[in-house]
């Protein structure tokens, strides 16, 4: 019976496992765990999403202080239409953020990093370029387009002088959307280097209609691309991401047609991610009928997450000031509309609640939206109970040679801690 190992992801002469871990935002890929999965042969990510907060925690930087400062006088304004990023610190950080990282790479694989279209930040176009060519000035292997049809971004990048060199991907739900972006990027005699194909039982942002995401499934998308890929003669590897939960469940993919899988959920529970030991807490405790998916989100996309987010209802005062990764061109955030719509209904309140959306930046650099994958209640059967009832943390390693060498759609458990006596 195959296992993963006996598969490789090939870019031109270069073989790797075929080991993908997602890029979760913000800093859940942590810098410590895509080396992992670099020193290990594979691919990992870390994410751009809000990448001044990242730098800020890892360098000690300010620049979300410095942010806040400069437009503090605007922080009772329900129009954020002033608030903007310094371009020069955007790139300061994206350079510190992705060159510490591509600086401490070990091992035959690689290092990508997640950018986000729908990071707006009131002037998406601009940022966006800022955030692509510093993280190719600063070397990182490759970049993969999410949160979006980022049917501009390559034209954005074109005259850098690594276009050609770095990996660059894009991830798409559906076939269409893959036309859509090829024929767009037509022009520039530049095709994607890899696609990862997002099926519906994903973590986090979904490609799928909030009340139509259960009416499909990852094989039959992924099928439907590797055929139309073939019948055009295009030779670009596929990677299937989304519910892949064993080793088993990667060589389904793997054998009909898939170069690599993109898995990320039971990377959420081990020591090199960025999430805080209590919420890895919440995620190996949780049952199958505490996953949601909602439109909590601003961005407008569905939402995977842990219905006891403290994300979820929680009123605050939107910090765009701070933040404001989710401002559009004109300043708006679906957030900053609801939560003023509650103020208003509530006058003499000294909090409200907002149900319908969340301040996606705030909650996320709290680690409060708990965005998840599908099959996120399994992850108590992928270690062991300890006597206090919390479970055991894994290791990134562990986690990915059990989907490297694993057979029969079995999971191995971690060597059991020994408590000290």
């Amino acid at each position: 019976m195959k296992c993963v190992d006996d598969f490789r992801l090939k870019f031109g002469t270069r073989e790797l496992v075929p080991i993908m871990i997602g890029g979760m935002g913000v800093d859940i890929s942590s810098a410590e765990l895509a080396l992992e999965a670099a020193r290990l042969g594979g691919v990992g990510h870390i994410s751009d999403a809000m990448v001044q907060t990242v730098s800020d925690r890892r360098f000690n930087t300010k620049f979300t202080r410095d942010k806040l400062q400069f437009y503090k006088y605007n922080v009772a304004n329900s129009d954020k239409s002033a608030v903007q990023f310094n371009l020069a610190q955007l790139a300061e950080a994206t350079r510190l953020h992705v060159g510490s990282t591509m600086d401490a790479k070990r091992g035959d694989g690689m290092i990508f990093i997640n950018c986000m279209e729908k990071l707006t930040m009131n002037a998406a176009r601009d940022t966006l370029r800022v955030r692509l060519a510093s993280a190719l000035d600063a070397g990182i292997d490759g970049i993969t387009l999410s949160a979006g049809l980022h049917l501009g971004s390559f034209a954005l990048i074109e005259d850098h002088p690594r276009f050609r060199d770095a990996k660059l991907g894009i991830i798409v739900s559906s076939l269409r959307a893959l036309q859509l972006f090829l024929r767009k990027n037509a022009r520039l005699n530049r095709a994607p280097d890899y696609i990862v194909v997002e099926g519906p039982l994903a973590g986090g942002h979904l490609g799928f209609g909030l009340n139509e995401w259960q009416n499909f499934d990852l094989a039959t998308i992924v099928a439907e691309i590797v055929a139309w890929l073939k019948a055009e003669e295009l030779d670009i590897p596929v990677i299937a991401a989304g519910g892949i939960f064993t080793g088993t469940d990667a060589v389904g993919f793997l054998e009909n047609g898939a170069a690599a899988v993109q898995v990320a959920t039971r990377f959420t529970v081990t020591t090199e991610c960025g999430l805080p030991e209590k919420v890895r807490q919440h995620y190996f405790t949780a049952d199958e009928a505490d996953v949601e998916v909602n439109g909590v989100s601003p961005t407008g996309y569905p939402m995977r997450m842990l219905k006891s987010s403290p994300a979820i209802g929680d009123g605050i005062r939107p910090n765009c000031e701070a933040y404001g990764y989710l401002l559009d061109g004109s300043g708006n955030c679906a957030y900053i509309n609801s939560y003023n719509r509650e103020v208003a209904a509530n006058p003499d309140a000294r909090k409200v609640k907002v149900m319908d959306k969340t301040c996606l930046c705030t909650q996320m650099h709290n680690f409060d939206c708990w965005t998840c994958g599908h099959y996120v209640y399994r992850l108590k059967d992928t270690t062991h109970r300890l006597p206090d009832g919390s479970y055991q943390a894994l290791s990134a390693e562990h986690v990915f040679r059990d989907y490297q060498f694993s057979t029969d759609g079995k999971i191995a458990l971690p060597n059991r801690l020994v408590a000290a006596v």
